[in-house]
This record gives structure tokens, sequence and C-alpha cells, in this order.
């Protein structure tokens, strides 16, 4: 065990320790004084108030604007080996609690960063595949024995590494998408989710492959599909389109999306489920194909609109919230007086607030009275922390068009 008095100490200006008290994760260089010596990326360090006094140990990174990643709020707690079976065990409960041995169980969000005390650590399972997403080059220094660990409790087929566009720059880190254990996946790999098969690509589908946090919020849109012409926009490889299809009573589906390789597999995905009769699929930039669709007289029942992340950055926030509000007026305007709206935001530097503002002035400029009749989050394996609430990211509300 290395005792605190061993470890180099970040020391924190005046009046910056309450967050870190309250066992946020996240020490950003301004909040930092000194530092005893000049430590390594990933280097275990202990952080002080102003005054001495102890409040916790991280990783450190002199590269990142994060500049300490905090783990442990014990004294004499090393980040050790030890330390990170624990929680990697401890989010692995969680899952097994969720899902027991049912499909999602091999089809779910195993490890959520902040959420599950790992910061900077994403693990997905796809079918016997795991996909690891590293967003610290500090917690990247334990690669080796974190990933013995998930070979040791989960007996991978394969273990894939993805990262995430831009994080390369903001962490220093040097890594690449590939292979770190085990076997190669399959492309693509089949899992299934509230009865539907879906074909997966670990090697160049989105993020980690598939949305598992959207899981739920698929179920209460295909609620809405019966009877119901439908639209999906940004639909990826079909999921929520595929939910609605499977709906006996649902008329048609059509479903948009601008990556072509992403609309393949959307295609291949309802073949996969028989349901290609019901649904047509189209290759086109969002907010030019609800133009056109606008322009030509078609009306929808039920539209879901789940674009990517539009605000990476705090600066980026006024244009995302422009582009939302924009897409967001389009889909008020094509739909059908009852018709329902499934509308989402996934970046994080939307706030609720911020959404329902965007909800709200998108129905202003669209001309319709709008009752938002249902709220929802991410699923469970994506849980909320509540000593960083940053990790609350996904809004998803269902919209009535009057």
């Amino acid at each position: 065990m290395t005792t605190d008095s061993q470890l180099p100490v970040v020391t924190l200006k005046p009046k910056k320790a309450l967050p870190f008290f309250s066992r946020h994760p996240w020490m950003y260089a301004t909040a930092m004084k000194t530092i005893s010596s000049s430590p390594e990326v990933g280097a275990e360090v202990v952080v002080r108030t102003h005054d001495g006094q102890f409040i916790g140990r991280g990783l450190y990174n002199p590269q990142s604007k994060i500049r300490v990643r905090l783990y442990s709020w014990e004294k004499e707690q090393s980040l050790d080996r030890e330390f990170w079976e624990g929680r990697i065990k401890s989010a692995l409960e969680l899952r097994r609690k969720l899902f027991a041995d049912g499909p999602a169980m091999k089809a779910c969000r195993l490890i959520f960063s902040e959420s599950d005390g790992l910061s900077g650590l994403i693990v997905d399972r796809v079918d016997d595949w795991l996909v690891v997403q590293w967003t610290s080059a500090a917690l990247v220094t334990r690669q080796a024995e974190i990933l013995e660990i998930l070979q040791a409790e989960l007996a991978p087929k394969g273990i894939w590494l993805r990262t995430e566009r831009g994080i390369k720059e903001l962490e220093g880190l040097e890594i690449q998408d590939g292979l770190l254990a085990g076997e190669e996946p399959p492309r693509p790999l089949f899992i299934e989710e509230n009865g539907l098969q879906f074909g997966v690509d670990l090697v160049e589908g989105q993020k980690t492959g598939f949305y598992f946090d959207q899981r739920e919020n698929r179920k209460t849109f295909a609620e809405f599909a019966n009877g119901s012409k439908v639209l999906d926009v940004c639909c990826y490889t079909g999921s929520f389109a595929l939910n609605a299809a499977k709906q006996q009573h649902c008329k048609q589906v059509h479903a948009i999306d601008s990556s072509h390789t992403a609309i393949e597999m959307a295609k291949r995905n309802a073949e996969l489920n028989g349901l290609d009769s019901k649904i047509t699929f189209q290759q086109s930039d969002a907010v030019q194909a609800l133009e056109e669709l606008l322009a030509s007289g078609e009306r929808y029942d039920l539209i879901a609109l789940d674009p990517p992340k539009m605000a990476r950055t705090r600066g980026g926030l006024n244009r995302a919230i422009k582009g939302y509000v924009r897409m967001n007026r389009l889909a008020l305007e094509l739909l059908n007086p009852n018709g329902v709206l499934m509308t989402c935001s996934c970046s994080g530097h939307v706030s609720h607030d911020d959404f329902e503002q965007i909800v709200a002035r998108s129905a202003l400029e669209a001309g319709r009275t709008v009752q938002i009749i249902e709220e929802r989050g991410q699923a469970a394996d994506h849980p909320v922390i509540t000593s960083c609430l940053e990790t609350s990211y996904l809004k998803t509300f269902f919209c009535r068009v009057i």
C-alpha cells in the first residue's frame, strides 16, 4: 500500500475544494495552486485543500484541462489492482441485477465512466465481445490490469478499442483503435433487443457500435406506432424504425440517415427481422430531407428525431441550440394533428431546461401547440451518479401536437 505521504501532493487554491469534498471526480487545472513534484501522466497523487486537509486520491495528467481525476476519498486507499477490481465488480453486479441472464446482458453498457466510479472508462458488451473506450490518458496507463480484470470476470472472446472523436487531442492520448485482446469481432455481430435482432459493427459503427442508452425509449416509441405513419430521422442502423414497424398495425415507416454505411446496415436489419416491406430508407442530410418532405406535402403521425451530439463543447452551445430548433421546427410542421414527436438530445452541454426551451421555441416557430406528454432519460445501465450530474446527458421528450 502506498501511503498518502509518499505521493505527489496537489494543493488547491482557496475556496476551490467544495466540489471535491462532494466527490466530484474532475479537478480542472484552474483549481490547482501547486504540485509538490512533476509527476508523469497517470501518476497517483493526493489532493489537499490550500491549508493541507486531505480530500482524495486521483490520477494526474499534465496535458489535460482535467488535471486530476479523483477516484478515492479514503486516505489509506491506494489506486492499486485491488481497487480497480472492486470498482469493476461493483459495476458488473449492477448489470447482472438489471438483466440477469436475459438478452440485454449481452447487449448493454457494463461500465459507464464516472457513474461507476471509473472516470475515463466506458465498456460495452456486444454478444461475446467487449468494446472499450478511454476518455482519460491517465487511466489508460492502467489498461493492462483493467483488461486482465475484465477478462477474468467476463471471459470475452475479444476486446476491441474505439476512441471518441476529439479525445486524443483533449487528453494527449496516443492510442489506435483496434484489437486489445482475444479474437477480432465478426462484422457484424448480432444482438437481441426488444425481441428484434440487430447487426452491430464494432469496427466502423458510430461510438461503440450501438446506442444502448435508448433501449427503453425505443419500447415507448413503439407504443405510439399502431395506426401510424412513421418517420425516423437520424435512424443510424434502424433501431427506432424497426421497433415501430414491428407493431402489427403500424402503417409504414420512412427512415433517414446521412451515413451510407448506417443505411446499408439498417436495410440488412430490416431484412433480418422480416420488416423490409414496411420500411423505406433514404440516405440524406437530415435537415435537407425534412425540408424536402415538407415541401412535397408528406405528413406523419409519429416522428423520431435523435440526432448525434450537436454540442461537443460549451463554446458550441449556441450553434447547437439553433440546429436543434431548426430540426424540431421542421419535424413539428411535418406532424398531423394529434401526432407525436419523440425528440432527443444526447449533448451533455444542453441542459434539461435548455431542451425544454428548444421545444417551446420550435413550437412557436412552427405555429403549433405542443404538449410534452412524457420525459425520459438514459437506460438503467447508464446510471446517473449524484456526485457528478453531468452523467445525466440524454433528454428524450415525447411531444403531442394539438
